[in-house]
This record gives structure tokens, C-alpha cells and sequence, in this order.
């Protein structure tokens, strides 16, 4: 905790030194600790550097990655675990946490969190960045990919991408706004994907406007 920036914020005369990405970082290691199989070699890993943090644990995610990026739904593997941090006040919301980090991480404007799985053995890894998104100049306008023969789309956009894809289930048509949520980000940046997944021939768009819907082919 010692390097996150603390904003001067009172509630009465009392100090208030607890911030969103504090909350984000309990979670965070909560849910490391209630989903870790503790039957499974190499035990847990937290790694830390001036720019991320990572951590990792041995054990599968039980609900799949899809499930907890989207958040609603909980199955800690060491329930007990998990009801004691409950009574601190940790976890609180059944699979609220995973997308509550993206959303922290999201209103500070840093690189989205990665999660990635490992198999054999089973290894759960949350990759936590404190660095600053970079934006893509464009003339004066600011735009999030670039597309064309020349022009390059980034290794983030690609992984954003690829999360999109994962989430959405064959025959099922979605908003830009429930893709927005579930990836953490905004929903303008969003529409960029999609557009970009859509030229890609990855996904069609069904609809007009506001009316819009996205499908995966």
C-alpha cells in the first residue's frame, strides 16, 4: 500500500486514508486467498514493482473466466475462508470483485487488468498495472485504434478483443453497453472494438443507432 497516492479527503474532522484502489487491492488479495487450491504444488505468488503488481494462485477458476470478469456469481473453492472475510467486511457482494477491480482501475485511468490461466499444473495470475493508458494521436482527435494497411492496432486492443470475443455466446445478440461493462471499460471505447471485431468479420451488427446489437459469427 505504501506507493498508492492518498487524496487529502475529510468526513467530518477524521481523515479518510481508505480509497477505491485500496478497496480494489483487498479484494484483489481476497480472492486470491479464497480461490487458491492448496492441494496443488507451488503455492501462492504476489509480485511486486514499481509499476505492477502481481498476483497468483494455484487452482483453476471454478466459474471460468468468462463468468467472473462478469461478475454475479461466486464459487470460492475455501468457502470458510471466504465467510471470515465476509465478517471484516471484505467481499461483501457475491462475485463482485473481479469487476469491481476493472472499474477501479477504470476511473484512474491505468492499463486494464489481465487474467490469465495456466494448466498443468492448474495457476490463476492477476496482473495489476499502475501505469497511465496512452492515448493514440490522430491529427487533433484522439482516437483509440487505427485501422488500415499501415496502421498498426496495439497488443492491448488486440487482447481487449479477444475478451470481447470470449464473453459473447453463440446466439445471443448484445449491446455495446453490456460489452462495455464487462471488460471494464468505456462504453465509447467500447463501440471501437466492436466496430473494429465487426470489419474484422469476427462478429455482425444487428440493428440501427441506438437499437444496435452485436452478435458473434
Amino acid at each position: 500500500m505504501k506507493d498508492l497516492k492518498i487524496p487529502f479527503k475529510l468526513e467530518g474532522i477524521t481523515r479518510v486514508d481508505d480509497t477505491p484502489v485500496h478497496k480494489a487491492l483487498r479484494e484483489a488479495l481476497a480472492n486470491c486467498l479464497v480461490n487458491t487450491d492448496f492441494y496443488v504444488p507451488r503455492g501462492i505468488v504476489i509480485r511486486k514493482d514499481e509499476e505492477t503488481i502481481v498476483m497468483e494462485n494455484p487452482g483453476s477458476i471454478r466459474t471460468g473466466k468468462e463468468q467472473m470478469l462478469k461478475g454475479g456469481i461466486s464459487d470460492p473453492r475455501n468457502k470458510a475462508l471466504m465467510k471470515m472475510f465476509n465478517l471484516i467486511g471484505i467481499g461483501e457482494r457475491a462475485g463482485s470483485g473481479v469487476p469491481d477491480i476493472y472499474s477501479a482501475w477504470e476511473r484512474q485511468g491505468w492499463e486494464q487488468p489481465e487474467v490469465i490461466e495456466e494448466y498443468g499444473p492448474d495457476r490463476t495470475i492477476l496482473k495489476l498495472s499502475f501505469v497511465k493508458k496512452v492515448a493514440i494521436k490522430s491529427g487533433d482527435k484522439k482516437v483509440a485504434i487505427k485501422s488500415g494497411d499501415k496502421k498498426k492496432v496495439t497488443k492491448k486492443t488486440e487482447r481487449q478483443m479477444e475478451t470481447v470475443l470470449e464473453y459473447m455466446l453463440p446466439d445471443k445478440e448484445y449491446k455495446t453497453s453490456e460489452i462495455a461493462e464487462v471488460i471494464g471499460v468505456k462504453e465509447s471505447r467500447a463501440r471501437v472494438l466492436v466496430n473494429e471485431l465487426a470489419k474484422r468479420n469476427k462478429i455482425k451488427a444487428i440493428g440501427k443507432n441506438k437499437g444496435r446489437r452485436y452478435k458473434i459469427k
